[in-house]
């Protein structure tokens, strides 16, 4: 290692080992104060598109109608301009008889010949009124008559009638859009008919996305151990343009302070506002504080928020812009964005506030919380018998799935240290996701559901599928939570499947069967070629063997509980919810060995020890049998199209009861 490597190397070491405290928290309120008072939160100037790119941009400045729309006097239906008071007194027994002048006036088309006394001119809907015409009569209203070129009126006809006059819809001069409007295709269409093919609008604030961290890899590349792909700066680039901004695309910045201050001045240099994201928190590879205070007064104006999750939030100003370090955590930087920045790259944009729409529901379960720091909590929605019910997603601030998979999120208040069971807490909902699922499913997580919850969708219902093992399924179910727990539970008294477990009112409906067993890495010779039994007994008699487990509650961690007994081995603490968890710890080589399902371990190229044929069955209340979309997902169970998905899975379909 070279002098300055070592060097470099032995600062991050001391910076790891002290964890400075840098971080003054402030309270959420007091952060947004202090950020709108040193950043303007108004519109950008105006700059000047063509028509076609307005969508979706704020117009700069009111406009006012430069011609009368529609710009001459036309027709309302197919018929004959005439004089109204040629028509005075007609009836069917006595029509009033108009010769027709020799021209036929289409749309497009501009009168030569004026409607004199006892004359009509034939017009099409939308065509231009002659010269001394003051109403249009309708076809069906006339005779025609082709020997005299002329034609019967059968009734009166009133001066006006059928008849648009010039500037009836918008008037020249008239203000037609006000100063701030959104434009959408209806405006689109009003401006168009005004014949301006360009428009002044609020620019769009170019906002710099970067993203730093040495263990970040862009979409597409091959990760190597121990990285990850960039997610934020992808959802913060769409989230931008959401929003009303043009997002600069900077790509990821390794964790090197001097590269790092040179990525942060190019941002400034190009864009209204710069966000980063990640380098908030104590940890020795977070550099951007230190840069950030030698950007440029007044630096940096809040480090460390009272929000759960996001507390490492960063605001600053530089060059009189406002530059946002993210936390990198995916759902920790996606609430303090929506919470600090959107409302920023709004305001530049000219647009208004968002609205946010907010839907009361009930907590179905006690939720702790952190005092002292603003909780937001997302959750999925589920109807219960009394109403809405707020289901907390069980995934953390890292998960990148947690914004789309819930409805919206709730906020548990600073000064509580939770909530009780059955308060009702506002919902603000998240995009779209105010309705709730047709069916909501919980228990423990498998592909095969994804599958056949694909399939329901086909048929018309929308389902939503939370992962929380099967004992916590059917909690869920217990409380009016869900419509189905799935579930996959071995009585070791009876060696039955689900059934025991089961409480009165409750139905089982037989799902399939998976293939439990131990996986390991192929070739580790205290598994290959034993039976499950004897490689595990080999396993834990091994004091480098380190195993990885499941969660309490899990349907896996009871089989994985009979095999072990009493045994404490290493990695039995590692306690992962699902399969897939299980096969990664193994396959990266930081477990040696667990228990998951035989299509998981093939899927990530491991060794396989048959255990058990376990039963994936789904619970639900009977009294609820005949609702149109537990119906619908019962009946698909069991037919060829679901038996076919599954068995290409590598599943049994058709449990019956063990």
């Amino acid at each position: 290692m070279s002098a300055d490597r070592e060097a470099e190397f032995a600062r991050r070491l001391a910076a790891a080992a002290r964890q400075e405290q840098f971080l003054t928290v402030m309270s959420r309120e007091a952060a947004l104060v202090a950020f709108r008072a040193a950043v303007p939160h108004a519109a950008l100037p105006p700059e000047t598109v063509p028509l076609a790119q307005a969508l979706g941009r704020v117009l700069a400045a009111d406009v006012a109608s430069p011609i009368d729309v529609p710009p001459f006097d036309r027709a309302l239906v197919d018929g004959f301009a005439v004089r109204a008071a040629d028509t005075e007194g007609a009836n069917a027994a006595r029509p009033r008889r108009l010769v027709l002048n020799r021209e036929i006036l289409a749309c497009g088309v501009a009168p030569a010949l004026p409607v004199a006394a006892g004359t009509a001119t034939p017009i099409a809907t939308g065509g231009m009124i002659p010269r001394g015409a003051d109403a249009v009569v309708m076809v069906e209203q006339t005779e025609f008559l082709e020997d005299a070129l002329a034609i019967d009126v059968s009734g009166p006809v009133r001066p006006g009638q059928f008849l648009g006059y010039a500037g009836a819809d918008m008037a020249f001069g008239e203000t037609v859009l006000r100063k701030g409007t959104v434009v959408t295709a209806r405006e689109i269409g009003m401006l168009a008919a005004c014949g301006l093919a360009e428009i002044a609008v609020v620019r769009r604030p170019r906002v710099a996305v970067l993203s730093t961290g040495d263990e970040l890899m862009a979409p597409g590349e091959q990760l190597h151990p121990g990285a990850i792909y960039d997610s934020n700066g992808a959802i913060v680039a769409a989230s931008v343009a959401e929003n009303g901004g043009e997002s600069v695309a900077l790509g990821i910045v390794r964790d090197d302070e001097a590269a790092l201050e040179r990525a942060l001045r190019d941002a400034l240099a190009q864009s209204d506002l710069v966000v980063l994201s990640g380098g908030t928190s104590k940890g020795a590879g977070d550099v951007s504080h230190r840069i950030l205070s030698r950007l440029g007064e007044p630096g940096i104006l809040v480090h460390g928020v009272a929000l759960k999750p996001g507390k490492p939030l960063c605001l600053a100003v530089a060059e009189g812009k406002a530059v946002v370090v993210l936390p990198g955590f995916p759902t920790s930087a996606m609430f303090t964005f929506h919470e600090f920045v959107v409302p920023l790259v709004r305001a530049l944009a000219g647009l208004p506030p968002r609205e946010e729409t907010a839907v009361p529901a009930r907590l179905p379960q006690r939720l702790t919380s952190e005092l002292g720091r603003t909780e937001f909590v997302m959750a999925s929605l589920a109807q219960g018998d009394d109403g809405l019910v707020a289901l907390p997603l069980p995934k953390g601030s890292g998960s990148v799935t947690a914004f789309s998979q819930a409805d919206g999120f709730f906020a548990v208040p600073a000064a509580r240290s939770g909530l009780e069971a059955g308060e009702t807490v506002s919902v603000v909902r998240l995009g779209a996701g105010l309705r709730p699922p047709d069916l909501t499913v919980i228990g423990s997580h498998c592909i095969g559901l994804d599958r056949v919850v694909g399939l329901l969708a086909e048929r018309g219902f929308r389902a939503r599928t939370v992962w929380v093992g099967s004992a916590g399924g059917l909690a869920a179910l217990r409380r009016g939570e869900c419509d189905l727990a799935a579930m996959h539970l071995l009585d070791p008294e009876t060696g039955r499947y689900n059934a025991p477990f089961l409480e009165p009112g409750m139905t089982l409906a037989p799902g399939w069967r998976r293939l439990q067993g131990v996986v390991f890495r192929a070739g580790d010779p205290r598994f290959d070629g034993r039976s499950a039994e004897e490689a595990v007994r080999t396993a834990l008699a091994d004091p480098d063997s380190v195993m990885v487990n499941r969660n309490a509650g899990s349907g896996t961690r009871l089989l994985v509980d009979g095999l072990i007994g009493a045994a404490r081995p290493p990695g039995f603490w590692n306690q992962p919810r699902s399969h897939n968890a299980v096969a990664a710890a193994v396959a990266q080589g930081r477990a040696d060995w667990g228990v998951a399902i035989a299509s998981v371990a093939e899927g990530y190229g491991l060794g396989f020890l048959p255990l058990a044929q376990e039963h994936y069955d789904f619970a639900y209340r009977t009294v609820d049998r005949e609702r149109p979309a537990l119906a619908a997902f019962l009946a698909l169970l069991g037919t060829a199209e679901a038996d076919a998905a599954l068995e290409s899975l590598g599943f049994e379909p058709g449990a019956d009861e063990a």
